[in-house]
């Protein structure tokens, strides 16, 4: 098996974070796998949110617990760092350019020994006047972009969890 194939078959999603800041140079490798992931005709028209404020952080922590129908939860699960991926609204494959993204970071991530969690409502967390504002601090043009989703990054406080048996017979050959 290639170096690659572990770091796929190995990478859980995180769902409780230390504290601890993740170091910048790790951010920046994550960010650069997600600027080299495959997009629609090279557009390479994707951007990506660093967030590492604490208190932003939680602010959208929270704006995106409430969407999930949790009040007071913060969906972020203690996560230092957030990296929301957005995508222009007239973008025709905006949505499978930014998944493509998404997956670049996750996998990246894991290979640099820290924990990650896709957290979805990307798009609907950037729809609220909060996250529209989170966006125009940033430099964002709200109006401009579709948040597609968020990858949630830091040191996993716990156990890595284990994979699941996977499921057979999502195989087809002609």
């Amino acid at each position: 098996m290639c170096d690659i194939l572990n770091v796929l078959m190995g990478r859980r999603s995180v769902r409780k974070y230390r504290k601890d800041p993740v170091p910048e140079e790790l951010l920046e490798k994550i960010l650069e796998a997600g600027l080299y992931a495959p997009t629609g005709m090279n557009r390479q028209q994707t951007i990506i949110l660093k967030i590492t404020d604490p208190d932003t952080v939680r602010s959208l922590g929270f704006i995106n617990g409430r969407l999930m129908g949790s009040e007071g939860m913060d969906a972020f699960y203690g996560a230092p760092a957030v990296l929301a991926v957005l995508s222009p609204k007239d973008d025709p494959t905006a949505v499978e350019d930014g998944c493509s993204v998404i997956a670049n970071m996750l996998n990246e991530a894991a290979s640099l020994g820290l924990g990650s969690c896709w957290i979805h409502r990307g798009k609907k967390q950037f729809e609220t006047p909060e996250g529209q504002e989170i966006l125009r601090r940033a430099g964002i043009d709200p109006d401009a972009y579709l948040g597609i989703d968020n990858v949630i990054v830091g040191y996993a406080d716990g156990p890595q969890p284990e994979a699941a048996p996977r499921k057979e017979g999502r195989i087809f050959s002609l």
